[in-house]
Formats: structure tokens, sequence, C-alpha cells
């Protein structure tokens, strides 16, 4: 890291002044600036991490990123709506540039082996667990429900048909159905003791995934996507992930009625 930009932030959305300072004076013992623009962190550097903690800017802040030919890790949510979500990867593929986006609960120590087949053999479901705090200007489970879906996923792979929603003030309950007949469903918690984690179920065995285990594999695989040039995660992955999300917003709409996902990509036109 070479150096960092904060742009002014939207008032409903935390991220102190003290914090940020906190923040500016232990990375500038690294030898990180501070710089006033977005543009000024491109002429430095060769990639680019968007790590602003509110979807809504996302869009706008890295336009002049693809624009200047850089890769880019965006920070989860990726946008407020699954349209600038769809948005922001129809500009990277105009300008050529590869975007990154993930969880860091996508990492844990044996989500990648459970999907390629191993502990549990052919996987037949799975449920996941983690807090869902609302947050108005975002779809509900795009603020904090992204992990434990992105869990949800990285076990289940992509090809989710149906999405459905049952919700109430402190829990939601979202479920999706893959080919197969295999259902994954989400735990949204915001009531009670909060924390992560979920359990797949398979042909050989049940085991235990989706606890945090801190950032270091999520860096790894920004690292070495930086380095390579090479997706950890394809677009269509994370578009799926949040068409998922959004379904299930319109399914609680709906009273909980089961809504297809590509009704939810298809109905936008970019």
């Amino acid at each position: 890291m070479v150096a960092i930009y904060h742009p002014k932030g939207n008032p409903d959305v935390e991220f102190s002044e003290e914090r940020l300072q906190n923040f500016s004076e232990r990375i500038g013992k690294h030898g990180v600036s501070t710089v006033n623009s977005i543009e000024e962190v491109i002429e430095k550097s060769d990639a680019v991490m968007l790590l602003t903690n509110d979807g809504r800017p996302h869009l706008e802040q890295v336009l002049p990123v693809l624009k200047a030919g850089k890769p880019v890790y965006i920070d989860k949510p990726l946008a407020e709506n699954l349209e600038n979500v769809m948005k922001i990867f129809h500009e990277a593929n105009h300008y050529g540039v590869k975007v990154f986006s993930s969880s860091a609960l996508r990492y844990g120590s044996q989500n990648t082996s459970i999907r390629a087949g191993e502990y549990v053999g052919e996987l037949l479901g799975a449920q996941t667990y983690g807090p869902a705090p609302l947050q108005k200007a975002h779809v509900d489970l795009f603020w904090d429900g992204i992990h434990g879906i992105e869990s949800l996923f990285s076990v289940m792979g992509t090809g989710c048909q149906t999405v459905s929603r049952t919700s109430t003030n402190g829990t939601d309950l979202v479920v999706g159905k893959w080919p197969g007949d295999k259902l994954g469903y989400f735990r949204g918690i915001r009531e009670g003791k909060v924390g992560f984690g979920g359990t797949v179920f398979g042909t050989d065995g049940i085991n235990s995934i989706g606890k945090f285990e801190g950032y270091q594999r999520l860096v790894r695989a920004i690292d070495e996507f930086f380095l390579t040039g090479k997706l950890p995660v394809e677009p269509e992955e994370t578009i799926e992930i949040y068409a998922f999300m959004e379904a299930a917003d319109e399914s609680k709409r709906q009273g909980g009625k089961p809504i297809k996902i590509s009704d939810t990509i298809n109905r936008i036109k970019i």
C-alpha cells in the first residue's frame, strides 16, 4: 500500500473522524501517505482497493479506476442495489478491467475443500447464519447479511434457481433452491446473540463451516489477484449472490413467495 484517500461519506453511515485519524496515523508509520483524491491514489498505484463501507458511492468512485485500467478490489457491499452491482461489472467489462469483491467469510478453512467434494462427499445442502442489521439505503441483506450468504455460496456454488424469505423484526430466514432439489438457507440475526457459522450436509457426512477466521486468507486472495490478474471469483457468481439477496427482498414484499433468480437479473437493463 502506498497511498490512501478517504472521501466524505454519507451522514447515515458512521465512520468518525477520530477513527479515520487513528487509522491514518497507524498506516502512516508504514510509509503510506494520505492524499486528497482518488486520482492521486490511481497515479501512485498499480492496483486499487476501494474500501468505503457504504455501497452507494462505489459506482462513482470506481469509474476513474476502471478508466485508468487498474485492477480493483471492492469491499462489501459492492453497491446499494443489484442494478448498480451490474453496472459496475458492465463498466469493468467495457474498460477491460477486472473487479473482485468478496466477504472474508468465503475463505473459511474448509469451504473450498467442501465445494470440491471433500469432507462430506457430494454436497446435498447447507445452512449459514450471521448478523443481518438493516441500513435503509441498501437492499436489506447487502449490509451485513452478505457475509453469511457469501459463505453459503462458497460451498453451494452458482445455479440457485429460486429464493424465498420469511422475515420478522429480529430474524430473517432465506431459502434458496439449487438444481437437484438442493436447499441452501441463511438465518439473518438481529436479536439475541450474534455470530457467524453454519453446517453443510453431504452423502458422507455433516460438517461445520462459516466461522469468522480473520482476514488473512482474503488478503492473500486479493494479493494473488493483483499479482497474477486471475480473478478468485467470477463476476457471474458475485452477481448471483447479490441477485439472491435482492430476490429475498422481493420475496418479503410478496409475503414469502419464491422469486426466480433469473427474473431478478433479467429485469435489469444496463
